[in-house]
């Protein structure tokens, strides 16, 4: 199967780590070193031999960093991770700092009065640098770019670089062919006065050349850098024979990764570089150049690539139709175990196996999270060996998984009762369900950030005091990776929606030690139908149809039109969906009108 249980890290192997590390600080005469969870590419997901964070601390999050100092050292987390990192981390030797409401460089500054912090400047982006040195400003600390990865000079069985087969993403499935998607970039350069744009995304890169790979686990990308003329024309640099199997394109040559630095150094005119993702190492390979000048601004192809073209939205509704019958399937199988007797592991294994019973599957899109009882509070839980929980009666378990299929991806959370559950656990659940439905049926104005709709999923939580620590929805791509932006519902989310752009729907409420409940389905920005205003307006057309568990809804809560939507939900799957033997009784039963 695709998911494994091993534990990835160990708590006890940081301390020796740090000291190799502390080290080398010495010899170079740092104060300190800065270790991101990012790579190169500023991906949430990284490959093995980009796994630093996790090596040196044993924090295997997907956002975070070390700040590694000769007496401190901070391992920096968001409200996701905080009960994941203390039992990671040798807490007596790394000390977990909340971010983002403490600033890296507040932090230092609280530690340190002098010094030089280094740095990988290929595993940081200009803002980040240029944020932190600001705050650092007047304090007798300053930041240094290092050349040669501290972490890796230490990490004796380092893996090796991915070197997979790149394969063609067909126009059937990607709806525009690459060639116009290119001249549609170019055109952008073009009006914006820019020569070039150096493309650091890999997600970026497999959107405009119609391409994927395996280069990460759980993410069809290939890892790669690009460079995008203004005549359309690309550099390309992979290993030349991982693109062996692709039909030439004169229009794109093929570089060796290790020629990247004379290309840039060779550019003229004007070069755009995206601040957020490009790393900071591009900016002083243009600079030292000084042939090129750079344009500071955002990836051209981060929004035509979240605003889905109709065959790719077609795709989508057809791997959520594919899923939805695994899914249902797999919470059949988990209504017949007997509480005490099945376990975390055990529902993830049946999971994917029923995903796997599709024979569409090329991989699932993240790893599951299969939590049971005070486990579901955990938020990005993964399970483990160690970990693996008996699901007991009364308990809750939250399960938050999804798949990849060469036509869509999906990310899909249901929370069901084991046994009979608690008017407590009904009263969460149902809060959680109310926002859930507020955002599903929300209509709103051409220009409306998801800032403006966050707050509607949690309202229902905030008037009992509840919240929770996550943005409400993130952006998925099209058999790309399942987190993908410009496009979130969350409070700190400026991005107007726009048609085409698919999103996650999912507020939670977790309560550390209890239970963890969360509801998400994946919904994609569509026009509303006229009203009779004449003003254009947004909706939310649903693609996940799967049950929501009717055990843990209190009725009494709900409105008559939060019945409603629940009802018409329920009927709508009943519809769309074929399925037969005990998921089809089973089915009958879980959508019955409440």
């Amino acid at each position: 199967m695709f998911q494994g249980f091993d534990v990835a890290t160990s708590p006890e192997h940081g301390p020796a780590r740090l000291t190799k590390l502390r080290n080398l600080l010495k010899e170079q005469d740092l104060a300190g070193y800065i270790i991101p969870r990012a790579d190169a590419h500023q991906g949430e997901y990284v490959a093995p031999c980009d796994e630093r964070l996790a090596w040196l601390t044993g924090f295997t999050g997907s956002a975070g960093f070390c700040i590694a100092l000769h007496d401190s050292a901070g391992v920096f987390i968001d409200g996701r991770y905080r009960v994941q990192v203390k039992d990671q981390v040798a807490t007596d030797h790394f000390t977990p700092v909340p971010w983002p409401e403490t600033k890296p460089a507040d932090w230092i500054k609280s530690q340190i009065k002098t010094g030089t912090v280094g740095f990988d400047p290929w595993l940081f982006t200009k803002s980040q640098i240029d944020e932190i040195s600001e705050n650092l400003r007047g304090s007798g600390v300053s930041l240094k770019a290092v050349e040669g990865n501290l972490v890796d000079q230490i990490w004796p069985d380092r893996p090796a670089k991915p070197q997979r087969k790149v394969e063609a993403h067909p126009v059937e499935l990607s709806g525009q062919p690459s060639p116009e998607k290119r001249a549609q970039i170019a055109n952008v350069l073009r009006d914006a006065g820019e020569t070039s744009v150096i493309l650091t995304l890999p997600d970026s890169i497999c959107w405009l050349l119609n391409i994927r790979g395996t280069d990460i686990a759980r993410n069809p990308i290939v890892q790669c850098f690009a460079i995008l003329h203004a005549d359309a024309r690309v550099d390309l640099f992979i290993e030349p024979d991982r693109v062996a199997d692709l039909r030439p394109d004169p229009a794109i040559t093929i570089h060796p990764p290790e020629k990247m630095a004379d290309v840039v150094a060779s550019l003229n005119g004007t070069i755009r570089l995206d601040p957020a993702s490009a790393p900071l190492a591009l900016t002083e390979l243009i600079t030292a150049s000084g042939t090129a000048k750079i344009s500071y601004a955002q990836d051209p192809c981060i929004l035509p690539k979240a605003c889905k073209n109709e065959v790719e939205i077609e795709g989508a509704r057809q791997a959520h139709l594919r899923d939805a019958r695994a899914v249902i399937d797999f919470l059949a199988w988990l209504d017949a175990q007997t509480p005490g007797q099945f376990t975390e592991i055990d529902a993830v294994k049946a999971l994917e196996g029923f995903r796997q019973g599709t024979n569409a599957l090329r991989d699932i899109s993240f790893e599951t999270i299969s939590g049971a009882g005070p486990n579901g509070a955990i938020v990005h839980y993964r399970v483990t060996h160690d970990t693996n929980r008996t699901a007991q009666d009364g308990e809750l378990l939250l399960v938050d998984s999804g798949g990849q299929y060469v036509d869509g991806t999906t990310d899909i959370t249901r929370t069901v009762a084991i046994g009979t559950p608690t008017d407590e656990q009904k009263r969460c659940f149902t809060l959680v369900l109310q926002g859930m439905i507020a955002v599903s049926q929300t209509r709103f104005p051409n220009g409306v950030a998801g800032r403006d709709l966050d707050a509607l999923a949690r309202a229902p939580l905030w008037r009992e005091g509840l919240d929770y620590d996550h943005g409400t929805g993130h952006g998925v791509g099209s058999y790309l990776s399942v987190h993908e932006g410009p496009q979130r519902i969350s409070r700190i989310s400026e991005v107007p929606l726009q048609p085409g752009m698919i999103l996650s729907n999912e507020p939670g409420y977790y309560r550390e030690g209890a239970f963890g409940i969360r509801i998400e389905n994946l919904i994609v920005v569509q026009p509303a139908p006229d009203l009779g205003d004449n003003r254009d307006h947004l909706h939310f057309e649903t693609l996940t149809w799967v049950p929501i568990d009717r055990r843990l809804i209190n009725s009494d809560m709900l409105s008559p039109a939060e019945v409603d939507w629940i009802n018409s939900y329920h009927a709508e799957i009943v519809k769309k969906l074929e399925v037969s033997g005990k998921s089809a009784s089973w089915l009958a039963q879980a959508t019955a009108p409440l």
